[in-house]
């Protein structure tokens, strides 16, 4: 009986060969399927990437272009409004960034009244320039709708005006004995602004352009 008993317990190894092909087989579907996920996902970042590139051609600065947007590419993928919200978002964030900047170095130095006056007005360019990105950003939720050329006329009053305060701003500077390296940092990060501004705007003008083509 205790013999028997024994001879029960035990697998067949026919069986233990079948489990062990289901176990393969399962474990090379999951690797297959893994690595068609990830061959798409390239595919896709690299297809958002291409577009971001392309599209930047249009710009007066496309290395600007590309590289303030690439991180964005997931969000964009192939969309030109997508692409044109990102363009003013990135604006926007350094705007923001170079207003705090430049509001830091203000208080850290004894700057003669004139050169202390043009920071201060340039601080306050820059805060309308930032009012009128974040209204632009707004505008492009309602390009979808009926009024497109209305919302679209704000966008690009907006940042062309945004353009203009943030030129403003360097055109301060001009003729003020304001020390190299400072004045240097000031205009650096406001050149970056206007350049990513510059470019946020002609990406706007191709959304409108090719809005109008379609049917």
């Amino acid at each position: 009986m205790h013999h028997i008993a024994m001879e029960g317990s035990t697998k067949s190894p026919s069986s233990s060969i079948y489990a062990l092909v289901a176990l393969l087989t399962l474990l090379l579907s999951t690797s297959h399927l893994k690595t068609c996920h990830a061959t798409r996902s390239h595919h896709h970042d690299k297809t958002s990437t291409e577009f971001i590139r392309t599209s930047c051609g249009v710009t007066t600065y496309p290395r600007v272009c590309i590289e303030s947007l690439s991180s964005h590419a997931s969000a964009i993928q192939t969309n030109p409004k997508q692409l044109a919200h990102a363009a003013l978002s990135v604006s926007l964030s350094s705007a923001q960034t170079t207003s705090a900047i430049i509001s830091k170095l203000s208080t850290k130095h004894g700057f003669k009244s004139k050169v202390k006056g043009a920071m201060e007005d340039c601080i306050e360019t820059i805060g309308d320039s930032i009012d009128e990105l974040q209204q632009s950003i707004g505008e492009v939720g309602h390009l979808s709708g009926p009024d497109f050329d209305f919302h679209m006329d704000n966008i690009q009053t907006w940042v062309s005006a945004a353009l203009t305060d943030e030129d403003t701003c360097m055109d301060g500077f001009e003729g003020n004995a304001l020390d190299g390296e400072i004045k240097n940092t000031v205009r650096s990060h406001v050149l970056s602004v206007a350049q990513m501004t510059s470019n946020a705007l002609a990406l706007v003008n191709r959304l409108r352009s090719d809005h109008a083509k379609s049917p």
